[in-house]
């Protein structure tokens, strides 16, 4: 499940769709994908920087031949720019968080939905800030205040690539943890509360991220609370 680019799409973006057929019709710095492998497109393309047996420059030119059919017209340039949106490795690299491994292909797409040890520092960020968003909202989510994105995005490069997609999905399910545990104490406070009524003060004091991690145990891709007695929070006072 690998990402097609839309080719007209890119040339809209880099000229403008008049321009392009000026370029096209005056024979400017358009070329034909036909002509990629001809020994003066090689030329103008390393005379660019272009490394032709790199898998940045492979992946693109893949991805534009499928888009194009193996026909249409590309700039030199147009290439180079794409390459910067995959790694060493030809992979995508995610634009809002920076990093590749990000996206969901045939090859990694089974590993996705695993739990995985990801830094008690990120778990920390993430509980600090649901709690602090819990409270600021009255345990409303709100998607367009929501700072979370930055916990993801600080968390993204310390995980190795193949790791990332997992690192996503366990983060997520902490986030989960720890917004259930709030619900939890505040209606243990008041049990008529519902999410968007004030919050009881002081009804989130004494949970620390510590108490509702260990309250915790893997069930298939998931992080559940225990079953047993030991399942209570450990509430400091």
């Amino acid at each position: 499940m690998l990402i097609n680019m839309d080719y007209s799409y890119l040339f809209e973006q880099m000229f403008g769709v008049s321009n392009i057929a000026k370029n096209v019709a005056s024979g400017g710095n358009m070329v034909k994908m036909s002509d990629l492998s001809s020994p003066s497109v090689q030329s103008q393309l390393k005379a660019a920087g272009i490394d032709t047996n790199s898998k940045q420059y492979q992946t693109v030119v893949k991805s534009m031949m499928a888009a194009g059919r193996g026909g249409g017209y590309f700039t030199v340039q147009g290439i180079k720019n794409r390459m910067q949106y995959y790694d060493e490795d030809g992979d995508h690299i995610n634009q809002a968080f920076g990093v590749s491994g990000l996206t969901v292909t045939d090859k990694n797409i089974a590993g996705k939905n695993r739990i995985i040890s990801i830094p008690d520092s990120i778990k920390d960020d993430m509980f600090e800030l649901t709690k602090k968003e819990f409270l600021q909202e009255n345990g409303v989510a709100n998607g367009d205040t929501t700072r979370r994105s930055d916990v993801y995005r600080k968390m993204y490069p310390q995980i190795t690539k193949n790791d990332r997609l997992a690192a996503g999905h366990t983060l997520s399910q902490y986030e989960r943890a720890y917004t259930q545990a709030f619900v939890d104490a505040v209606k243990a406070v008041d049990p008529k509360w519902k999410p968007g009524k004030p919050i009881p003060s002081g009804a989130l004091d004494g949970i620390t991220r510590e108490s509702i991690d260990n309250s915790l145990v893997k069930s298939g891709g998931s992080l559940v609370r225990k079953t047993s007695s030991c399942s209570s929070l450990d509430i400091q006072v």
